[in-house]
């Protein structure tokens, strides 16, 4: 049986604030250690029948950034929820979401 393995190291500062996020995992290409600006990890606990999340961001990630993260995130379950389960209806309705996100974002910037 084959073993992967995915490794987050968060460098906190004194305030124990992340200030910078680094993963590697065991199949990554190329392999290494690579700084991100932020990580957001979601796991199901089947016995509970809840999920548990890790949400972090470094502190110099703009704003905007953030929220475009969020969005992309989003989008990308439901991929993931399409690909799973093949349920239309909640892909269209999570995919309608991001694209109502992405125009606020979009006039937001404008107005700024």
């Amino acid at each position: 049986m084959k073993t992967s393995e995915i490794k987050f190291t968060i460098q906190t500062d004194d305030k124990n604030i992340p200030n910078k996020i680094f993963w590697e995992a065991t199949e990554k290409q190329p392999s290494g250690k690579e700084e991100v600006k932020a990580i957001c990890v979601s796991l199901w606990d089947g016995t509970r029948q809840n999920t548990l999340k890790i949400d972090l961001w470094a502190e110099d990630m703009p704003v905007d950034d953030m929220k475009r993260f969020y969005i992309e995130t989003i989008g990308g379950l439901a991929e993931s929820l399409n690909n799973a389960t093949g349920d239309q209806t909640m892909v269209s309705e999570i995919n309608d979401l991001c694209d109502r996100l992405g125009k606020y974002i979009e006039n937001q910037s404008k107005i700024s």
